[in-house]
């Protein structure tokens, strides 16, 4: 151990510091204790329960033609930012620049709104060059 401090105020400070830090250590060793108990009872009821057999899977529905994922689509990203909202932005789903929560549309719901002055293509997916559009 390095050196101790020969004054009474720095040594009364290391001792706050130490003594919390056991406090700490304390308070997480307790913490681990209860959580290691409760998983051992848990696990002494899983052991005890009899077994289930397991619920058959399920089939996924097909995804509608504008669904996220579906090749084809596209999605519209709108940025809200303190000084009001951005311009929208269109991807195509798959894109990988999309930001937030993006609201997938149909391709003729994004041609039309490809027409709108406040409404932009994403520069990285271009679905704009995808629909058939060119500026």
């Amino acid at each position: 151990m390095a050196a101790l401090p020969p004054d009474a105020r720095r040594l009364r400070a290391i001792l706050a510091y130490l003594e919390a830090r056991i406090a700490e250590n304390e308070t997480v060793g307790i913490y681990l204790r209860l959580q290691s108990d409760a998983v051992r009872t848990a696990l002494a009821g899983t052991e005890e329960a009899p077994r289930t057999p397991p619920a058959p899977e399920r089939r996924r529905p097909t995804l509608p033609s504008f669904a996220p994922g579906h090749p084809g689509t596209y999605v519209v990203q709108q940025k809200r930012t303190p000084d009001g909202p951005e311009p929208a932005v269109i991807h195509t789903t798959d894109c990988t620049m999309t930001e937030g929560t993006p609201h997938p549309i149909r391709p003729h719901e994004a041609r039309a709104a490809l027409t709108d002055p406040h409404i932009e293509p994403c520069a990285f997916c271009r679905p704009d060059s995808e629909l058939g559009i060119l500026d």
